[in-house]
């Protein structure tokens, strides 16, 4: 079975000091549908003022957000931590973490309900998913154990379009609308602090409103996959990827346009997705 290059683009800007205060990103996963045993499913953390803000919940996001915190110690990826999350869209590589998430955290004595923003159908997700598990919710709170009665709870804000979604000072995290194949609503972040900016882009091709948004960004976090991997595809897949995400070719122009700070990229190689 032919393999087919899939990356993220990651743009940062190299920090003179290491405080807390400072914006960064973690890069939890970077997986895809496939199995891959070597990579968990997409997600990332931007980190401000010892405050974790996940930016999907692929397979495994609870256990990499662990991981990072004890080889990077960075006490926000700590489980009881994990109390704010951004969803860019509702493909199940994004989001089957989110019962892990939820559930894993609370048991972890996360003392909050889990803030969740996203696209239309997400409270409806969330709701499901308390449904799903709800004798576990019941033993936990009725039995023995001594877990809190705030930390399944969820707290789902829907949106649409361009606008502010959290402010806390010189803090904003703003939505940028992205093109995601047949997705009706599908999202990139923007995170800003008054000295820094970050973009995450999501899954995306080229659009308009992520390339305005970006311009001069200290952090521009990119999805790509291989030009010449896309030429030993099938017609069929040839047709998805085109429109769902964005080429080597196509981030390079991107890139060239919007001009962030510095430019690094990785890539990683998986089966057919």
């Amino acid at each position: 079975m032919k393999k087919l290059v899939r990356c993220l683009a990651l743009c940062t800007l190299i920090a003179a000091s290491a405080q807390a205060s400072q914006m960064k990103v973690v890069i939890l996963g970077t997986g895809t549908p496939n199995p891959d045993p070597e990579r968990s499913g997409p997600a990332l953390a931007v980190i401000k003022d010892d405050q974790s803000y996940l930016i999907d919940a692929g397979p495994g996001v609870v256990r990499r957000a662990e991981s990072a915190r004890q080889k990077h110690n960075i006490p926000a990826l700590a489980a009881s931590q994990l109390q704010t999350a951004f969803l860019t869209h509702l493909h199940t590589d994004h989001t089957v973490g989110l019962p892990d998430l939820l559930f894993t955290s609370w048991t972890l004595e996360r003392p909050v309900p889990l803030a969740v923003y996203g696209p239309e159908g997400t409270g409806k997700m969330m709701k499901h998913l308390q449904n799903a598990y709800q004798q576990d919710i019941d033993i936990r709170l009725n039995g023995l154990e001594p877990a809190n009665d705030k930390g399944y709870q969820v707290d789902v804000t829907e949106f649409k379009g361009s606008k502010p979604l959290l402010v806390k000072g010189d803090f904003k995290v703003t939505a940028i609308p992205v093109l995601h194949g047949s997705w009706q609503h599908s999202f990139g972040y923007k995170f800003e602090d008054g000295k820094r900016s970050i973009v995450i882009s999501g899954d995306a091709r080229p659009s308009p409103e992520l390339i305005k948004a970006a311009k001069g960004v200290d952090v521009l976090v990119h999805e790509v996959y291989s030009t010449e991997g896309f030429k030993t595809r099938p017609p069929v897949w040839q047709k998805y990827h085109s429109s769902f995400h964005t080429s080597t070719k196509e981030l390079a122009e991107i890139a060239k346009e919007t001009q962030p700070k510095l430019f690094r990229h990785f890539a990683l190689i998986f089966p057919n997705t």
